[in-house]
């Protein structure tokens, strides 16, 4: 008899940029492992943190988070290190070159949508390539929104 199989869990949501699809068109989207500290680990179990003004950047071929704000461990004591650090995605290094290229193309940025413990226990960061909104594509995408809920809504009237 084989042994039985193991369930797979489900990916725990840390935090979510839900500015980023308000304010960029995100195209292709990337899973990246994050290098964090074992107190910035613990952290983030107990407090969720921010990622809303983050953003990353290419230098010397590796792709940098700047701006995310991890709260310091409560019982970290010494070995906290600085909330406001930057840390090093790890992704191939062909992805590496190819966001870079892309990034050096003028609109582009790469953009932290999620971030997430996986079915393993390794903190994730879900990163899209994003092309900024102008003012007039966000009223758009709003008018859409409300006329699809307006829809939804006249139908599930009718359908009573």
């Amino acid at each position: 008899m084989g042994a039985a199989p193991v369930p797979r869990r489900e990916k725990k949501t840390i935090a979510r940029n839900r500015k980023a699809h308000h304010d960029y068109e995100i195209g292709e989207t990337y899973e990246a492992g994050v290098v964090l500290t074992g107190t910035e680990v613990r952290s983030l179990r107990e407090l969720p943190c921010q990622i809303s003004d983050s953003f990353c950047i290419v230098r010397d071929g590796q792709l940098w988070l700047v701006g995310v704000h991890i709260h310091p461990f409560s019982h970290g004591s010494v070995w906290n290190v600085d909330p406001d650090r930057r840390r090093k995605l790890l992704l191939h290094r062909r992805q590496i070159a190819y966001l870079d290229t892309k990034l050096r193309t003028k609109g582009l940025s790469v953009v932290p949508l999620e971030l997430y413990f996986d079915d393993h226990n390794r903190v994730k960061l879900l990163i899209g390539l994003g092309r900024g909104k102008k003012l007039y594509d966000k009223r758009r995408d709003l008018a859409r929104r409300q006329s699809d809920r307006d829809v939804q809504r006249a139908l599930k009237e009718r359908s009573r």
